[in-house]
Protein backbone atom coordinates (compact mmCIF):
# COMPACT_ATOMS: atom_id res chain seq x y z
CA UNK A 1 0.00 0.00 0.00
CA UNK A 2 1.79 3.25 -0.40
CA UNK A 3 1.79 6.13 1.98
CA UNK A 4 4.18 5.96 4.99
CA UNK A 5 3.73 2.76 6.42
CA UNK A 6 4.71 1.11 3.04
CA UNK A 7 8.06 3.02 3.42
CA UNK A 8 8.87 1.50 6.77
CA UNK A 9 8.00 -2.04 5.74
CA UNK A 10 10.42 -1.50 3.21
CA UNK A 11 13.01 -0.22 5.21
CA UNK A 12 12.81 -2.84 7.63
CA UNK A 13 13.29 -5.46 4.89
CA UNK A 14 15.93 -3.92 3.63
CA UNK A 15 17.83 -3.95 7.03
CA UNK A 16 16.93 -7.22 8.05
CA UNK A 17 18.79 -8.22 4.44
CA UNK A 18 21.51 -6.08 5.18
CA UNK A 19 22.69 -5.88 8.60
CA UNK A 20 24.72 -9.07 8.71
CA UNK A 21 23.66 -11.62 11.28
CA UNK A 22 26.00 -12.14 14.29
CA UNK A 23 26.98 -15.79 14.27
CA UNK A 24 28.36 -16.86 17.85
CA UNK A 25 31.68 -17.06 18.73
CA UNK A 26 33.35 -21.25 18.86
CA UNK A 27 34.35 -22.38 22.30
CA UNK A 28 38.17 -23.39 21.12
CA UNK A 29 40.02 -24.93 23.31
CA UNK A 30 43.60 -26.90 23.39
CA UNK A 31 42.07 -30.36 23.56
CA UNK A 32 40.17 -29.54 19.79
CA UNK A 33 42.88 -28.46 18.09
CA UNK A 34 44.34 -30.33 15.48
CA UNK A 35 47.74 -32.90 15.88
CA UNK A 36 49.83 -30.68 13.52
CA UNK A 37 48.93 -27.28 15.74
CA UNK A 38 49.64 -29.23 18.78
CA UNK A 39 52.69 -30.63 17.76
CA UNK A 40 53.96 -27.28 16.36
CA UNK A 41 53.09 -25.94 20.21
CA UNK A 42 55.00 -28.90 21.89
CA UNK A 43 57.57 -27.79 19.65
CA UNK A 44 58.69 -24.94 21.66
CA UNK A 45 58.85 -26.75 25.13
CA UNK A 46 61.46 -28.74 26.52
CA UNK A 47 62.01 -32.34 27.53
CA UNK A 48 60.96 -31.81 31.28
CA UNK A 49 57.76 -29.21 30.31
CA UNK A 50 56.81 -32.18 27.52
CA UNK A 51 56.97 -34.62 30.16
CA UNK A 52 54.26 -32.91 31.92
CA UNK A 53 52.21 -32.71 29.14
CA UNK A 54 52.10 -36.29 28.19
CA UNK A 55 49.98 -37.00 31.61
CA UNK A 56 47.64 -34.96 30.83
CA UNK A 57 45.42 -37.28 28.66
CA UNK A 58 46.39 -40.37 26.22
CA UNK A 59 46.24 -37.98 23.38
CA UNK A 60 48.58 -35.58 24.15
CA UNK A 61 50.71 -38.51 25.70
CA UNK A 62 51.30 -39.96 22.27
CA UNK A 63 51.66 -36.54 20.68
CA UNK A 64 54.55 -35.53 23.16
CA UNK A 65 56.03 -38.93 22.79
CA UNK A 66 56.25 -38.34 19.14
CA UNK A 67 57.90 -35.47 19.89
CA UNK A 68 60.60 -36.05 22.19
CA UNK A 69 59.79 -36.85 25.51
CA UNK A 70 59.70 -40.93 25.23
CA UNK A 71 57.77 -41.37 28.84
CA UNK A 72 56.69 -44.54 29.34
CA UNK A 73 56.12 -47.08 32.02
CA UNK A 74 57.45 -50.78 32.21
CA UNK A 75 57.55 -53.19 34.71
CA UNK A 76 60.37 -55.59 35.41
CA UNK A 77 60.00 -59.44 37.20
CA UNK A 78 63.16 -61.05 38.94
CA UNK A 79 62.83 -64.32 39.26
CA UNK A 80 64.43 -66.46 42.15
CA UNK A 81 67.63 -66.99 40.35
CA UNK A 82 68.10 -63.20 40.18
CA UNK A 83 67.27 -63.19 36.03
CA UNK A 84 65.05 -60.08 35.26
CA UNK A 85 62.14 -60.13 32.67
CA UNK A 86 61.31 -56.74 31.06
CA UNK A 87 57.84 -56.15 29.81
CA UNK A 88 57.17 -53.34 27.84
CA UNK A 89 54.33 -51.94 25.60
CA UNK A 90 51.49 -51.03 27.80
CA UNK A 91 47.55 -50.22 27.07
CA UNK A 92 47.35 -46.65 28.72
CA UNK A 93 43.82 -45.91 30.08
CA UNK A 94 43.39 -41.84 31.10
CA UNK A 95 41.02 -41.02 33.28
CA UNK A 96 40.46 -37.69 35.03
CA UNK A 97 43.17 -37.80 38.10
CA UNK A 98 45.04 -41.12 37.31
CA UNK A 99 46.41 -43.55 34.85
CA UNK A 100 45.48 -47.12 34.27
CA UNK A 101 48.64 -49.64 32.78
CA UNK A 102 47.61 -53.00 31.62
CA UNK A 103 50.40 -55.20 30.45
CA UNK A 104 49.61 -58.74 28.71
CA UNK A 105 51.18 -61.33 26.34
CA UNK A 106 51.79 -64.68 26.26
CA UNK A 107 55.45 -64.85 27.47
CA UNK A 108 55.49 -64.71 30.86
CA UNK A 109 57.42 -66.00 33.61
CA UNK A 110 55.93 -69.05 35.86
CA UNK A 111 54.57 -67.37 39.03
CA UNK A 112 56.30 -70.18 40.98
CA UNK A 113 59.98 -69.09 40.46
CA UNK A 114 59.04 -65.30 40.61
CA UNK A 115 60.00 -63.43 43.56
CA UNK A 116 60.24 -59.41 43.05
CA UNK A 117 58.28 -56.96 40.38
CA UNK A 118 59.51 -53.38 40.13
CA UNK A 119 57.45 -50.71 38.14
CA UNK A 120 59.24 -48.03 36.72
CA UNK A 121 58.99 -44.69 34.57
CA UNK A 122 61.67 -44.67 31.59
CA UNK A 123 62.87 -41.82 29.79
CA UNK A 124 65.62 -41.43 27.08
CA UNK A 125 68.83 -40.91 29.18
CA UNK A 126 69.90 -38.29 25.93
CA UNK A 127 66.63 -36.82 24.88
CA UNK A 128 67.25 -35.75 21.15
CA UNK A 129 65.00 -32.79 19.71
CA UNK A 130 65.10 -33.28 16.53
CA UNK A 131 64.08 -36.77 16.16
CA UNK A 132 61.77 -39.49 18.15
CA UNK A 133 63.52 -40.81 20.87
CA UNK A 134 65.26 -44.20 20.40
CA UNK A 135 64.00 -47.52 22.02
CA UNK A 136 67.14 -49.30 22.04
CA UNK A 137 68.92 -46.09 23.01
CA UNK A 138 70.48 -45.31 26.60
CA UNK A 139 67.40 -44.64 29.23
CA UNK A 140 66.89 -43.37 32.74
CA UNK A 141 65.09 -45.63 34.90
CA UNK A 142 62.74 -44.19 37.81
CA UNK A 143 61.71 -46.63 40.15
CA UNK A 144 58.15 -45.98 41.24
CA UNK A 145 57.22 -49.28 43.75
CA UNK A 146 58.20 -52.46 44.52
CA UNK A 147 55.73 -55.64 45.19
CA UNK A 148 57.05 -58.96 46.15
CA UNK A 149 55.52 -62.18 44.41
CA UNK A 150 56.34 -65.00 46.79
CA UNK A 151 53.39 -66.68 47.82
CA UNK A 152 51.11 -63.87 45.89
CA UNK A 153 48.01 -65.98 45.83
CA UNK A 154 48.40 -67.06 49.52
CA UNK A 155 49.32 -63.65 51.19
CA UNK A 156 47.97 -60.89 48.73
CA UNK A 157 44.12 -60.03 49.06
CA UNK A 158 41.98 -61.39 46.45
CA UNK A 159 39.60 -58.70 44.68
CA UNK A 160 37.30 -61.15 42.21
CA UNK A 161 37.33 -63.80 40.03
CA UNK A 162 35.49 -64.63 36.65
CA UNK A 163 35.56 -67.97 34.28
CA UNK A 164 39.07 -66.87 33.34
CA UNK A 165 41.50 -65.51 36.09
CA UNK A 166 41.60 -64.27 39.55
CA UNK A 167 42.54 -60.88 40.82
CA UNK A 168 44.36 -60.26 43.07
CA UNK A 169 45.72 -56.58 44.73
CA UNK A 170 49.04 -55.65 45.84
CA UNK A 171 49.63 -51.99 47.77
CA UNK A 172 49.82 -49.84 46.25
CA UNK A 173 47.62 -49.93 43.37
CA UNK A 174 48.53 -52.72 41.99
CA UNK A 175 46.82 -55.68 40.55
CA UNK A 176 47.61 -59.35 39.20
CA UNK A 177 45.50 -61.40 37.11
CA UNK A 178 46.30 -65.30 37.52
CA UNK A 179 44.70 -67.59 34.72
CA UNK A 180 42.16 -70.16 36.75
CA UNK A 181 43.51 -73.03 35.29
CA UNK A 182 47.36 -72.88 34.73
CA UNK A 183 48.09 -70.52 37.78
CA UNK A 184 50.11 -68.56 35.48
CA UNK A 185 50.01 -64.79 35.05
CA UNK A 186 47.72 -63.36 32.40
CA UNK A 187 48.00 -59.60 32.93
CA UNK A 188 49.49 -56.86 35.16
CA UNK A 189 47.17 -53.73 36.10
CA UNK A 190 48.87 -50.49 37.59
CA UNK A 191 47.07 -47.67 38.99
CA UNK A 192 49.21 -44.03 39.13
CA UNK A 193 47.16 -40.98 40.44
CA UNK A 194 48.26 -37.60 38.39
CA UNK A 195 49.81 -36.07 41.99
CA UNK A 196 53.69 -36.00 41.39
CA UNK A 197 53.54 -38.80 38.96
CA UNK A 198 55.71 -36.88 36.66
CA UNK A 199 58.46 -36.77 39.85
CA UNK A 200 57.91 -40.10 40.53
CA UNK A 201 58.59 -41.27 36.88
CA UNK A 202 61.86 -39.13 36.18
CA UNK A 203 62.86 -37.82 39.02
CA UNK A 204 63.96 -41.44 41.02
CA UNK A 205 66.84 -43.87 40.48
CA UNK A 206 66.65 -47.39 39.18
CA UNK A 207 67.27 -48.50 42.98
CA UNK A 208 65.56 -45.39 45.49
CA UNK A 209 61.95 -44.25 45.21
CA UNK A 210 61.74 -40.26 44.78
CA UNK A 211 60.59 -39.12 47.94
CA UNK A 212 58.83 -35.72 47.63
CA UNK A 213 59.72 -32.87 50.19
CA UNK A 214 58.14 -32.33 53.48
CA UNK A 215 55.08 -30.16 53.23
CA UNK A 216 56.28 -27.12 55.24
CA UNK A 217 53.06 -26.64 58.07
CA UNK A 218 52.00 -22.95 57.82
CA UNK A 219 50.42 -22.45 61.57
CA UNK A 220 47.33 -20.28 62.33
CA UNK A 221 47.16 -19.40 66.29
CA UNK A 222 43.94 -17.56 65.56
CA UNK A 223 41.47 -20.27 64.83
CA UNK A 224 40.64 -23.09 66.96
CA UNK A 225 39.75 -25.44 64.15
CA UNK A 226 42.88 -25.29 61.87
CA UNK A 227 43.27 -28.25 59.68
CA UNK A 228 39.69 -29.92 60.97
CA UNK A 229 37.37 -27.89 58.13
CA UNK A 230 37.47 -26.46 54.29
CA UNK A 231 38.31 -29.87 52.67
CA UNK A 232 37.70 -30.78 49.11
CA UNK A 233 37.11 -34.29 47.55
CA UNK A 234 37.11 -35.54 44.18
CA UNK A 235 36.53 -39.09 44.22
CA UNK A 236 36.25 -41.05 41.08
CA UNK A 237 35.26 -44.95 40.82
CA UNK A 238 36.07 -46.70 37.66
CA UNK A 239 36.53 -50.09 36.11
CA UNK A 240 40.08 -48.56 33.55
CA UNK A 241 37.71 -48.69 30.58
CA UNK A 242 33.98 -47.33 32.01
CA UNK A 243 33.74 -44.42 34.53
CA UNK A 244 30.47 -45.07 37.63
CA UNK A 245 30.78 -41.79 39.59
CA UNK A 246 32.65 -38.63 39.21
CA UNK A 247 31.78 -36.88 42.00
CA UNK A 248 33.43 -33.42 44.14
CA UNK A 249 32.43 -32.38 47.45
CA UNK A 250 33.22 -29.22 48.88
CA UNK A 251 33.66 -28.07 52.53
CA UNK A 252 34.23 -31.11 54.37
CA UNK A 253 34.91 -31.05 58.07
CA UNK A 254 35.63 -32.33 61.42
CA UNK A 255 34.34 -31.21 64.99
CA UNK A 256 36.97 -31.78 67.36
CA UNK A 257 34.65 -34.00 69.27
CA UNK A 258 34.46 -36.00 66.18
CA UNK A 259 38.47 -37.24 66.52
CA UNK A 260 38.67 -40.59 67.70
CA UNK A 261 41.15 -43.19 67.57
CA UNK A 262 43.59 -40.91 65.62
CA UNK A 263 41.48 -39.94 63.16
CA UNK A 264 39.35 -37.17 61.74
CA UNK A 265 35.97 -38.17 60.28
CA UNK A 266 34.99 -36.35 57.41
CA UNK A 267 31.08 -37.16 56.44
CA UNK A 268 30.81 -36.94 52.74
CA UNK A 269 27.80 -38.66 52.16
CA UNK A 270 25.11 -39.15 55.13
CA UNK A 271 22.69 -42.42 55.22
CA UNK A 272 20.07 -40.35 56.70
CA UNK A 273 20.36 -37.53 53.83
CA UNK A 274 18.79 -39.08 50.92
CA UNK A 275 19.28 -36.27 48.82
CA UNK A 276 22.51 -36.42 48.76
CA UNK A 277 22.97 -40.35 47.90
CA UNK A 278 24.46 -40.69 44.69
CA UNK A 279 23.27 -43.63 41.99
CA UNK A 280 26.65 -45.56 40.22
CA UNK A 281 26.16 -45.55 36.90
CA UNK A 282 26.15 -49.06 35.19
CA UNK A 283 27.65 -52.46 36.93
CA UNK A 284 30.76 -52.10 38.74
CA UNK A 285 33.48 -54.12 37.83
CA UNK A 286 36.90 -53.92 36.38
CA UNK A 287 37.80 -54.32 33.03
CA UNK A 288 40.63 -56.84 31.66
CA UNK A 289 41.93 -57.94 28.31
CA UNK A 290 44.57 -60.26 26.79
CA UNK A 291 46.04 -60.95 23.13
CA UNK A 292 42.98 -63.70 22.99
CA UNK A 293 40.51 -62.82 25.87
CA UNK A 294 38.80 -60.24 27.18
CA UNK A 295 36.57 -59.92 30.43
CA UNK A 296 34.98 -58.32 33.39
CA UNK A 297 35.57 -58.67 37.18
CA UNK A 298 32.37 -57.87 38.81
CA UNK A 299 31.86 -56.25 42.53
CA UNK A 300 34.99 -54.91 42.59
CA UNK A 301 36.32 -51.12 40.91
CA UNK A 302 39.24 -48.45 41.20
CA UNK A 303 38.96 -45.81 43.36
CA UNK A 304 40.44 -42.27 42.97
CA UNK A 305 40.76 -39.66 45.40
CA UNK A 306 41.95 -36.64 46.04
CA UNK A 307 42.05 -34.75 49.01
CA UNK A 308 42.93 -31.02 49.01
CA UNK A 309 43.64 -29.01 52.00
CA UNK A 310 41.95 -24.97 52.48
CA UNK A 311 43.91 -23.69 50.38
CA UNK A 312 43.78 -25.95 47.23
CA UNK A 313 47.01 -28.24 47.92
CA UNK A 314 46.76 -32.28 47.58
CA UNK A 315 46.52 -33.31 50.82
CA UNK A 316 45.78 -37.50 50.47
CA UNK A 317 45.30 -38.53 46.93
CA UNK A 318 46.02 -42.86 45.63
CA UNK A 319 44.34 -45.01 42.98
CA UNK A 320 43.91 -48.27 43.87
CA UNK A 321 41.30 -51.26 43.64
CA UNK A 322 38.55 -51.75 45.71
CA UNK A 323 36.55 -55.02 46.76
CA UNK A 324 33.13 -54.78 47.53
CA UNK A 325 31.29 -57.05 50.10
CA UNK A 326 27.67 -58.02 50.64
CA UNK A 327 26.54 -57.20 54.20
CA UNK A 328 24.45 -59.22 56.24
CA UNK A 329 22.11 -56.33 56.68
CA UNK A 330 19.66 -54.88 54.86
CA UNK A 331 18.77 -51.53 54.05
CA UNK A 332 16.30 -49.97 56.67
CA UNK A 333 15.81 -47.01 54.25
CA UNK A 334 12.30 -46.11 53.23
CA UNK A 335 13.42 -45.01 50.03
CA UNK A 336 15.69 -48.00 49.09
CA UNK A 337 14.73 -51.47 50.12
CA UNK A 338 17.38 -53.79 49.16
CA UNK A 339 20.92 -55.75 49.92
CA UNK A 340 23.55 -53.96 51.24
CA UNK A 341 27.44 -54.11 50.30
CA UNK A 342 29.91 -52.39 51.17
CA UNK A 343 33.21 -50.99 50.33
CA UNK A 344 36.45 -50.34 52.60
CA UNK A 345 40.10 -49.05 51.65
CA UNK A 346 43.01 -48.14 54.07
CA UNK A 347 46.60 -46.80 54.02
CA UNK A 348 49.13 -44.65 56.19
CA UNK A 349 47.39 -41.92 56.26
CA UNK A 350 43.66 -42.77 56.74
CA UNK A 351 40.68 -44.80 55.38
CA UNK A 352 37.51 -44.63 53.25
CA UNK A 353 34.30 -46.41 53.87
CA UNK A 354 31.56 -46.71 51.37
CA UNK A 355 27.99 -48.75 51.89
CA UNK A 356 25.75 -48.93 48.60
CA UNK A 357 22.42 -50.43 48.11
CA UNK A 358 21.37 -52.36 45.52
CA UNK A 359 18.15 -52.10 43.71
CA UNK A 360 16.79 -54.67 41.99
CA UNK A 361 13.69 -53.37 40.10
CA UNK A 362 15.99 -50.49 38.38
CA UNK A 363 19.20 -52.70 38.45
CA UNK A 364 21.34 -49.86 40.22
CA UNK A 365 23.78 -49.10 43.19
CA UNK A 366 22.87 -45.74 45.31
CA UNK A 367 25.32 -44.45 47.20
CA UNK A 368 24.03 -44.32 50.93
CA UNK A 369 26.88 -43.56 52.79
CA UNK A 370 30.37 -42.57 52.33
CA UNK A 371 32.72 -41.66 54.95
CA UNK A 372 37.23 -40.13 55.34
CA UNK A 373 38.71 -41.09 58.20
CA UNK A 374 41.86 -39.17 58.33
CA UNK A 375 44.50 -39.98 60.21
CA UNK A 376 45.52 -37.14 62.86
CA UNK A 377 49.04 -38.04 62.52
CA UNK A 378 49.16 -37.17 58.53
CA UNK A 379 46.80 -33.89 60.38
CA UNK A 380 49.23 -32.69 62.86
CA UNK A 381 52.30 -33.17 60.26
CA UNK A 382 50.85 -30.97 57.46
CA UNK A 383 49.27 -28.33 59.98
CA UNK A 384 52.11 -28.29 62.85
CA UNK A 385 48.70 -29.11 65.06
CA UNK A 386 48.76 -31.18 67.63
CA UNK A 387 44.75 -32.83 68.72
Amino acid sequence: MPGESSETVNAGIKSLYLTPSIKPKPNVCIESMPSEVLLKIFSYLDAVSLLAVGCVNKRFYELANDKVSGLCWIIVLKDKNGKEHVVEKPNLSFKDTSVTILWYGTDWPCLDILSTLKLFGVTPLLPDQSRPPNKNGPRRFSLIAEYHLAYLTESSAAVGADEFVQLFSLSPGLLVGIWKEKNEIAFVMANLHYNQLLERSILGSATVQYVPPPNKPLLDDIDSEYGLHDYTLHLDLHGRNCMYLCGSFKYLFCKKRDIENGYLRLRVVNLQDNRKHLPIIGTLGICWETDVFKGNIKDCFVMDLTLLDETGKPFWCFSAPVRMELSTESSGLYDYMGHIYTADYSDAEGKVCIEFVWLEETKEYIVVSLVLYVSTKKVNSWYGTNY
